[in-house]
């Protein structure tokens, strides 16, 4: 091998020097083999290849990672877009230039599609200097009402760094609460990294981007057929060979019954549905979570199918316009009817990435204009008035812009609609009380707005309707391990405290600790009322003679007082102390996120300060011993 070192020749301003050492066997010394090099290198550096990463536990992190792709290839970017668990990590060391994009789910855990990738990263025999020629970035979406807000993203940017990574800018914060939602961080944070980008890849300024209402091809192409076929729904099919239900082969459980559990005169409707999952090798233990993917009303398909001038019988096949893959559980061929009611998210309140994809097809002025509004930074808070705050779904809007609605393309549809994402509820019973049979407790969501038709929760509504006294009424669905870990050990008592529909996986932990021999339990239940919401009542108080449960009840509007969870916390201060310090009891909590789960911990707080007379400050050390140790467990939602 003979060396030549080589100078960045004029004309060549934007190669970095790095790239103008080259080691070229003795026989292509020649001034063209040289310049054919030097042309070849530029070419690459020219059009850097970026790799954006994501995981995505609801669809928002997904949305974003896309919308990061859609500006990329306005910059004529090479761009490849990624569930994380989807890549194969060990390639990662050869990597350029990646930005990730994740959400945190539970307490602080990662989304399943990134938990593998998460695993991997995290293993204490990956060198540290393993990752040092990637460029990359780190954007998080999180929710500051959670104690572990944008948790993993945090800790994703840390990992990044340790490894040797080179981190282009500072780990991105998006926070849901704030009052024009995530983009009042995603904005600015997405402008600092193309900056970062251009100085990374000078070349990149100089292209000449794609107009903003050109629109982008589509991922995949409608294939529509002439001969109308049987339809078959594969959605109820389930593989001879497959042995535990997932989330690409959901089992079809059938629904044994749906009561409304809460009084007619309630303001809210709360479901107990259970499901025959006989032969579906399914098992579960307290704790764990059933998975089920709703499907959109009749009511909307049909307007949808109106809107957009589609008959929901015509058979289609999909193609991709490049690698993407047909999506696995939509059959080959599908009706419109069956990819509007069980794919598209119509009823979902859309993101800023719909209005800018509606706005590259809209001819009228006036709509194309609002869209425009819609689409940029500075009409953020007219977009949050219009769309956000009163919850106006993505079907409400095709229906306000009906000039645009009836330039859409079908070809469009997968990029401007969300597929329907899984929904997770806690199991609220056990399989030892009731053997082949799985149960849930919902609160079937329901509220106004400004606008005249009221605003229903997407599954919760769709669960609701299921009657089985119309003939048999089949749910897909799947298992998957949950945040509570309650313990093995006989002898160590638990502490629940789960207001509402809280209870249910405490319901299934005490069905199945009875069922063991583990009668140490204490449960602190709240509702409104005695009389309108009071899950379970007659099972507690069974639970209670035999000695096997010491229950606590709040009914908050049953007194002039309210009367909360957390009063009854400190009420017990002395028993809690007990079984806490001295028999080594788990305390657990599942619940709304709001202020519950935040007022409960600094009742136990103070019950340490009471009973165990430590200072503030070693309540607050000890509560967060018992989380690292799994003694204090959480689980709540918005």
């Amino acid at each position: 091998m003979a060396r030549c070192t080589l100078r960045r020749p004029s004309g060549y301003t934007n190669l970095p020097v790095r790239f103008c050492r080259l080691y070229i066997p003795s026989l292509c010394s020649s001034e063209t083999m040289v310049h054919i090099v030097i042309v070849f290198l530029s070419v690459i550096m020219s059009s850097p290849s970026l790799l954006v990463l994501y995981g995505s536990q609801m669809g928002t992190a997904q949305d974003t990672a896309h919308r990061i792709v859609r500006q990329a290839q306005r910059r004529r970017m090479q761009v490849k877009v990624l569930p994380l668990d989807s890549y194969s990590v060990a390639n990662l060391i050869s990597e350029t230039l990646v930005v990730f994009v994740c959400s945190t789910t539970g307490q602080g855990d990662p989304p399943d599609n990134m938990k593998n990738f998460w695993r991997f990263l995290f293993r204490k025999s990956l060198p540290a200097g393993s990752l040092g020629r990637l460029d990359c970035a780190v954007l998080g979406l999180g929710d500051s009402s959670y104690p572990k807000f944008n948790f993993v993203a945090k800790k994703l940017h840390k990992r990044l760094l340790q490894l040797g990574a080179s981190v282009l800018l500072p780990v991105g914060l998006a926070d849901d609460q704030h009052d024009l939602g995530s983009d009042a961080v995603i904005d600015p944070w997405l402008a600092s990294l193309w900056e970062k980008v251009f100085a990374l890849y000078p070349s990149l300024a100089e292209v000449i981007p794609l107009k903003e209402d050109e629109p982008l091809p589509p991922t995949y192409t409608f294939h529509f057929l002439d001969d109308v076929k049987e339809e078959i729904d594969d959605r109820l099919r389930i593989p001879m060979d497959q042995t535990v239900p997932s989330q690409s082969h959901p089992f079809p459980a059938r629904v044994v019954f749906n009561k409304r559990v809460t009084e007619l005169s309630h303001f809210q409707d709360v479901r107990h549905i259970e499901f025959d999952i006989t032969g579906s090798n399914i098992e579960f233990a307290a704790g764990d979570v059933v998975v089920m993917r709703p499907c959109n009303s009749p009511e909307d398909v049909e307007l949808f199918c109106q809107l957009l001038r589609l008959d929901p019988e015509t058979l289609f096949t999909l193609r991709a316009t490049d690698n993407t893959a047909v999506p696995a559980r939509l059959p080959q061929p599908c009706t419109v009817r069956q990819l509007v009611e069980s794919f598209l998210d119509i009823a979902a309140v859309p993101r800023r990435s719909f209005f800018e994809l509606l706005s590259t097809f809209a001819t009228n002025e006036l709509e194309r204009d609002k869209l425009a509004e819609f689409s940029s930074a500075a009409g953020q808070d007219e977009l949050h008035s219009y769309c956000n705050r009163p919850r106006r779904t993505a079907l409400e809007v095709l229906a306000d812009f009906p000039h645009t609605t009836a330039e859409l393309k079908a070809d469009y549809l997968f990029d401007l609609f969300p597929e329907i994402q899984p929904r997770s509820f806690s199991i609220a019973s056990s399989l030892q009380a009731y053997p082949n049979r799985l149960q849930i407790l919902v609160a079937v969501v329901q509220y106004k707005t400004k606008l005249y038709k009221p605003r229903r929760g997407l599954c919760s509504t769709w669960l609701a309707s299921l009657d089985p006294a119309q003939g048999e009424v089949y749910v897909p669905l799947w298992v998957k391990k949950g945040g509570l870990k309650f313990p093995k050990e006989k002898s160590t008592p638990v502490i629940m405290v789960g207001p509402g529909t809280g209870v249910a996986p405490f319901r299934s932990a005490l069905q199945e600790r009875i069922a063991e021999g583990k009668t140490a339990n204490v449960l602190f239940f709240g509702c409104r009322s005695e009389i309108k919401d009071f899950y379970f009542k007659s099972e507690w108080e069974e639970m209670t003679k035999a000695g096997h449960l010491v229950l606590f009840t709040a009914f908050s509007r049953d007194q002039e007082d309210k009367v909360y969870v957390q009063h009854h916390v400190r009420e017990n201060a002395e028993l809690l102390w007990d079984l806490i310090a001295k028999k080594s009891a788990c305390f657990y909590i599942a619940g709304n996120a709001k202020e519950m789960p935040a007022s409960v911990c600094d009742a136990l707080k103070e019950v340490f300060q009471q009973e165990g007379s430590v200072t503030a400050e070693e309540a607050e050390q000890m509560l967060v011993a018992m989380e690292r140790t799994g003694q204090f467990q959480s689980e709540t939602w918005s």
